[in-house]
């Protein structure tokens, strides 16, 4: 019989451990984005989706224990795997009429599982999951500034394994090694000046995340995280010279943009990902309903107040960019309801301050993170087998920034506006 068992147990790892080596190939050759909170997933997976986030508190699967390692002990043993196509629809204006972005649609894969280890009260598991969000293609052609010719793509991909363990049937606690890699690329240029650091560039990251759950009855749950700062590596790129517009010359031939020279060399910056907390309440009412609310304070100011970058610059060894990002609280709602037949049902609710002001349009034209109101929408069959089925379809409202004009000139506006909408997929299996 322990014969038996441990065979299954060998049969489990190696399933998972192709898996992931799966989905890390699977990753590493997609371009990620995100619904959106500044450009941290609303959920990831399609459970915490369909509940709007608020899962710190409600553990439905792997990947909502993401947002708490703790909720990886109340969980039964199981994997899953999520798909999702996303579709941001982004315009700006930068005086001349408004412009789309030429790309909208992504690809949001996310792996994630759970099991008991080593003790019976001490649980592993973990996601692999893809983060983003940022990222614009405009090309407006024909303004009296030249071709204006802005891109921007920030892509995350994020592993984190973790552990839990649980004390008695009230209160367990997690934690989670987070390890990263992102790839950064820029392009703003009015009439072929401007900065272009959009050779590819890669950068490692690494954080941790701690997570708390106390059941204090059958009827209330609280959850509690903190994800620290993820500090990653020095993003590299070779160019063969830059330039910082800092405003525009008005000459018979045309505006001219004047600023910061930079010469051919390696040019580095700095990006990292932020800290974060998030508490969350749980209720439920009957043994069918379960309503969850959470909390998050995302430090953003920290990392995108600025974004320096070193090199060859002509009489200064650093340029700062200014994009005065501010902190921002994040408020989950979500409801589920269970059916009793093989069916569960939810929605959610999710807003978020814009860690974006108007008075820094300008500086944040090609990173329009400004959605701040969306609703979610899921479900879960039960199949046979052991096997389940999760949909979610999410939609933010577009919002809309305008403030000033380009460098001050006499010109329409600056604008930015931004929308999101989503559907996913969601298939589990429980061991």
């Amino acid at each position: 019989m322990q014969v038996r068992e441990t065979m299954q147990l060998k049969q489990l790892w190696s399933r998972l451990l192709q898996w992931t080596v799966s989905v890390l190939v699977f990753l590493a050759g997609v371009t990620l984005a995100s619904a959106t909170n500044g450009y941290q997933l609303i959920g990831v997976g399609q459970c915490a989706m369909g509940m709007g986030g608020a899962v710190v508190a409600a553990p439905c699967d792997p990947m909502t224990a993401i947002s708490n390692p703790a909720g990886l002990s109340w969980l039964a043993s199981q994997t899953a795997f999520s798909g999702e196509i996303f579709n941001p629809l982004r315009s700006a204006n930068y005086g001349f009429g408004s412009t789309g972005s030429s790309t909208n649609v992504y690809a949001i894969p996310a792996l994630g599982w759970s099991a008991p280890a080593f003790k019976p009260n001490i649980y592993f598991g973990g996601g692999i999951y893809g983060t983003s969000g940022l990222g614009v293609n405009y090309l407006q052609p024909n303004t009296p500034m030249g071709t204006i010719q802005a891109f921007s793509s920030i892509n995350f991909m994020q592993m984190a394994p973790a552990v839990a363990y649980k004390f008695d049937d009230k209160f367990s606690i997690g934690v989670a090694l987070d390890g990263a890699a992102e790839q950064v690329s820029f392009n703003q240029t009015f009439g072929g000046q401007g900065f272009n650091l959009t050779s590819p560039s890669w950068a490692f990251g690494i954080g941790a995340t701690v997570g708390v759950l106390y059941k204090q009855s059958s009827s209330i749950t609280y959850g509690a995280s903190y994800k620290s700062e993820m500090l990653f590596t020095r993003l590299h790129w070779n160019e063969t010279g830059e330039f910082v517009p800092t405003g525009v010359q008005v000459t018979a031939q045309g505006m001219q943009p004047v600023g910061i020279q930079g010469g051919a060399g390696t040019y580095n910056a700095r990006l990292n990902y932020p800290q974060q907390l998030a508490f969350g309440v749980a209720l439920h009412p009957t043994n069918k309903i379960t309503i969850s609310t959470e909390g998050q304070w995302i430090n953003w100011h920290k990392t995108m107040n600025e974004f320096t970058v070193h090199g060859p610059w002509v009489g200064a060894p650093f340029v700062p960019l200014p994009l005065h990002w501010q902190n921002e609280w994040v408020g989950n709602l979500g409801a589920q309801y269970d059916t009793g037949n093989s069916m569960q049902w939810r929605a959610g609710f999710v807003y978020g301050g814009n860690p974006i002001k108007s008075a820094d349009m300008q500086a944040n034209m090609i990173m329009p993170a400004i959605v701040t109101t969306g609703i979610t929408f899921g479900a879960t069959q039960k199949l046979p087998m052991r096997w389940t089925l999760t949909e979610a379809v999410m939609h933010t409202f577009r919002n809309s920034l305008t403030d000033g004009t380009l460098f001050g000139l006499p010109l329409e506006p600056l604008k930015s506006s931004m929308s999101e909408n989503s559907v996913g997929f969601q298939i589990g299996y429980f061991f």
